[in-house]
């Protein structure tokens, strides 16, 4: 890429050090989505738009598009935004503004930064232009869109006949956990790089004493208040069941430590899956690791057992604790030489259950292995009255990962003293 001058501005006053990492992952071409979410202040928006106009003077092919979900918050959000990268880049005098519809030129080349709203996504199959191709994508507030498919769309449309894509999205996550957005973000994704930051990631004097001042205020009066707007977290809308969850890649060199295994089963057809899980249990750091999983629907006892065994190494020596409400299920497996058994209920075994499995320190699901057991588990939350109050009660429902994982681990909750 040829060098542009800035007038004396150097990219260290515009770019935080927290973003100095993604700044050389996209230079050097190393992904071609990166996620950029957390709390107010930290700059993530102003690190976008300084890299969408150094990128398109660098690159005399590259164009850009900028996506609200709403065209009518354009001109007072992200068309500003980039405004005041040109502006604070100081090559003012290489680009023309215009509000209807909105876009920035380049006039030594005729490049464009165009901006749209998705308000209808599939108008977004007639953007051209007239030289190079549409190098960079931003979609903004990406948790006010429809949802993951809704931007694939667009991407299918606009990512065309180029050699070299780069998909910026950015927001603040959302307070509950369940949103697109945050689960989104959850998932691994190839291709793809994920950065999260804050306004303590940001040098004070951009900012300014009042907003340090106001999010210390916060932190003192609504910790948990601060926790999702200023630090970004996903903090609930506390209904959720289970917050000691750690939703993350459960490396190799800690399943070679795993000695303390679990299997459970929690059986279905259609429209309810079959459900069977592996997990470790620490008992001196209270800690479950739940690394595995097997989910299907209309599939045979006979081969969901041999899916087991042939997918999942499964032999008749590792003991499944099943939902014993399936008799004739656990008989099958015993027959196919399964050591299979079926869990103890009772009155209030469900309850003491749950409430075991809250009263652990971690709950760790790796989400590369285990997506239905992570979804689950994050989005389970306790049931409202119509005034909004939370009831007590677990749902019965979306819980099949939940239900085997008490069924597996019953054998420890129910020894005395736990």
């Amino acid at each position: 890429m040829p060098k542009v001058k800035y007038d004396g501005t150097r990219l260290t006053e515009l770019i935080a050090p927290a973003f100095y990492p993604v700044y050389w992952d996209v230079r050097d071409g190393l992904h071609t989505y990166y996620d950029l979410f957390g709390g107010r202040g930290s700059t993530k928006s102003s690190f976008i738009s300084v890299e969408l106009v150094t990128g398109v003077m660098e690159d005399p092919l590259a164009n850009a598009v900028v996506f609200r979900k709403v065209a009518n918050t354009i001109g007072t959000s992200v068309y500003e935004q980039v405004l005041w990268a040109i502006n604070e880049l100081g090559v003012q005098d290489l680009w023309k503004g215009c509000t209807n519809p909105y876009r920035f030129t380049y006039k030594p080349t005729g490049q464009v930064i165009l901006f749209r709203g998705l308000d209808k996504a599939k108008k977004m199959k007639s953007i051209k232009v007239s030289k190079g191709y549409l190098k960079y994508l931003w979609f903004e507030e990406l948790d006010e869109f429809a949802g993951e498919e809704e931007i694939r769309s667009v991407q299918q449309s606009v990512m065309r006949g180029g050699p070299k894509f780069v998909v910026f999205k950015s927001f603040n996550p959302p307070i509950s956990k369940s949103n697109w957005a945050n689960e989104y973000v959850l998932k691994p994704k190839r291709r793809s790089l994920r950065h999260k930051s804050c306004y303590l990631d940001v040098p004070r004097e951009w900012l300014g004493e009042q907003f340090f001042d106001d999010a210390e205020d916060l932190k003192e009066t609504n910790p948990r208040a601060y926790e999702h707007e200023y630090i970004g977290n996903a903090v609930g809308t506390g209904g959720e069941v289970f917050d000691n969850l750690e939703i993350r890649i459960i490396t190799a060199a800690e399943r070679s430590r795993f000695d303390n295994i679990y299997m459970g089963i929690d059986w279905g057809w259609y429209p309810d899956p079959f459900h069977w899980g592996k997990m470790h249990y620490d008992a001196a750091r209270r800690t479950l690791y739940i690394f595995d999983e097997f989910r299907t629907n209309k599939m045979s006892n006979y081969d969901t057992w041999n899916s087991l065994r042939l997918l999942k190494g499964v032999t008749g020596m590792d003991l499944i604790t099943a939902d014993s409400a399936e008799e004739k299920s656990i008989g099958d497996y015993r027959d196919y030489g399964s050591l299979c058994r079926p869990a103890i209920k009772g009155p209030g075994s469900v309850k003491y259950g749950m409430k075991w499995l809250q009263s652990l320190r971690k709950i760790v699901i790796d989400p590369i292995s285990c997506p239905h057991t992570a979804k689950e588990f994050n989005n389970y939350e306790y049931e409202r009255t119509p005034d909004d109050e939370i009831m007590s009660s677990y749902p019965d429902k979306d819980n099949h990962s939940i239900d085997m994982t008490r069924y597996a681990m019953e054998r420890v909750y129910k020894r005395k003293g736990q």
